[in-house]
């Protein structure tokens, strides 16, 4: 885990002169045990959590004299100021600690994957009477089938439009007993066969649970031969009309199968990591294969990773991103070797229930797949580059429209929207270095103003946000930002500096943001300022302050329409 390597000596180390007496005293007396230490600097802050097999060893040998340190190594040395351990009965047992503790504590030493996502997976219980597939983000030990994990979601929704189509399995909630008086539509166009009725036998249902199993393990030649022999029988019967409807699948199936076919290597599941580094940025590419087949993949950027070795990223990307609900494949395919190799295996074979293999491939398919997992991650750092560089750019020409005193890195952006005062509710975006990032995203609903009052509202959810009542989520403070964008003209913005002089934080930059009655240009509207500021239409400026108030439309209006739908329900029961 972002582990800092030791020094090769073996002898005893001496800790500088310049140590402190504290920090001196402990280097003395370390356990000669698995465990993992946390180094804290001068104000008690956690700012570098790493495990070890022998912890006296390993935290000796950053302060041994005349070791050859990475500037990145230096700057943790001279920032240490305390020491604490945690002593292990194993050394996985140190790897699952340490991932535990950096997932919490964020130490700005190590290199940490943002990534907190739980993951969709497929679920198919197949010991169950009449099983049907359901999307769940947890993998349990309950002897179901999982299939995944879909990165992005669009490709799991794809293969369930695809499953729904071709394989009559059963999407209802209900018990399925063969007693149901009447079948639902999903029988009348052929998308299920209303087992639920008693209209096919649990025997039949099972016979299209194994052909979906087939299909999502990428299994082929007995899929498709399956097909074709229940074809043939049904023309033999002289049951055209099914028969033709079975032809009609199994062409959709070759065609899907065909698409998402990467490489002609068996039905194996794999994971595949590829690096690419352009200076001090790393972009790690991780394909998820599942049966043969590309089922989705995961980008994980950093922008200035300049003091950390390819391997230790990798090693980094393996160890938080399955410490997390991701299940491992059997085979994980990497670009270089790793620290501690047998030890991740061990920890991830523990993991999934059987054994889990990490290769380097150098020849053949395998390796092929690794290069596209290497081509993958160089188009996405370029992507990642091109992007912060344009954001670069964008936040500088706000700093100069606005009068900012430095680039903002944060800005937080503030919409009302209701229906005549009815369901009146309020969204908070947030886009932070280059990206909008939702998961600090905010919602409100009006609670102290009646009607379409939207300056009061907004006075309001400004009061709230910075007051204190929603400054935490999970036990995570959130930033302040940089600059506050109110969606509106002079009523709104006055409206929110309201409510942040009340609060004494009028010193955060705020400005509105609204397009003149009858007009398209966009309208900057300053605190102190009469007149607005025309923002350029071409201006990328004026592109990054669009792009961050729309999305605080959209967010607002969905969070709107979803409580209106909710009010209109119980009318139309």
């Amino acid at each position: 885990m972002s582990q800092i390597p030791a020094t090769s000596s073996s002898r005893q180390a001496t800790a500088h002169d310049w140590v402190n007496p504290q920090l001196a005293g402990k280097l003395k007396h370390l356990p000669k045990k698995p465990g993992v230490y946390l180094f804290r600097d001068g104000a008690d802050e956690i700012i570098y959590i790493g495990k070890a097999a022998v912890l006296a060893d390993r935290v000796r040998s950053y302060f041994q004299k005349g070791a050859d340190l990475s500037p990145k190594i230096r700057a943790l040395v001279a920032q240490a100021a305390d020491l604490e351990t945690i002593i292990a009965k194993s050394e996985l047992e140190a790897l699952l600690l340490e991932s535990n503790l950096i997932k919490r504590h964020r130490p700005r030493f190590n290199v940490v994957l943002r990534d907190d996502k739980q993951y969709p997976y497929l679920r198919l219980p197949i010991h169950d009477d009449f099983p049907r597939l359901s999307i769940v983000r947890r993998v349990k030990n309950d002897k179901a089938l999982y299939f995944g994990p879909y990165v992005p979601t669009g490709a799991m929704r794809e293969t369930l439009k695809v499953i729904r189509k071709v394989f009559p399995l059963a999407t209802c909630k209900i018990e399925i007993d063969g007693t149901a008086d009447r079948a639902c539509l999903e029988f009348e166009i052929k998308r299920c066969m209303a087992p639920c009725t008693g209209n096919q036998t649990k025997e039949d249902y099972h016979r299209i649970v194994g052909q979906v199993r087939w299909f999502l393990e990428g299994r082929d030649q007995e899929l498709l031969t399956s097909l074709r022999d229940e074809m043939h029988s049904l023309a033999e019967r002289e049951a055209f009309e099914d028969a033709a409807r079975l032809r009609d699948r199994i062409l959709k199936v070759e065609r899907t199968l065909e698409k998402q076919r990467v490489a002609q290597i068996g039905p194996v599941d794999q994971d595949v990591l590829g690096l690419a580094r352009a200076g001090a940025a790393v972009d790690v590419q991780l394909l998820f294969v599942r049966g043969g087949l590309l089922i989705g993949r995961r980008d994980f950027f950093w922008a200035d990773a300049g003091g950390v070795s390819d391997e230790e990223l990798v090693r980094t990307t393996l160890e938080q991103f399955y410490y997390q609900a991701v299940l491992p494949p059997k085979e994980l395919l990497l670009p270089m070797m790793i620290e501690d190799q047998q030890l991740v295996e061990g920890w991830l074979s523990e993991k999934k229930g059987q054994s889990v293999r990490l290769v380097v491939p150098e020849r053949g398919a395998k390796h092929q797949l690794q290069q596209l997992a290497q081509e993958n991650a160089i188009a996405a750092l370029n992507e990642h580059l091109r992007v912060h560089s344009e954001s670069r750019e964008a936040v500088e020409a706000l700093q100069q429209l606005l009068g900012l005193s430095s680039p903002p890195h944060r800005v937080e952006c503030f919409d009302i929207s209701n229906t005549m005062g009815a369901q009146s509710v309020a969204s908070m975006v947030v886009w932070e270095n280059g990206r909008m990032k939702k998961s600090d995203y905010r919602r409100f609903r009006i609670k102290t103003v009646e009607g379409a009052n939207d300056f009061a509202s907004m006075h309001e959810v400004v009061k709230r946000r910075y007051g204190g009542t929603l400054a935490t989520k999970s036990g995570k403070v959130l930033t302040s930002p940089d600059l506050i964008v109110i969606d509106g003209g002079i009523g709104q913005l006055g409206a929110a500096m309201e409510a942040m002089t009340h609060l004494g934080l009028s010193r955060i930059a705020i400005c509105g943001l609204a397009k003149a009655k009858g007009e398209k240009d966009e309208r900057i509207y300053l605190p102190g300022h009469k007149s607005p500021i025309v923002l350029p239409l071409k201006s990328q400026a004026t592109r990054l302050v669009q792009t961050i108030r729309d999305e605080a439309h959209r967010f607002a209006i969905t969070y709107h329409r979803k409580l209106r739908s909710q009010a209109l329900i119980p009318l139309a029961q």
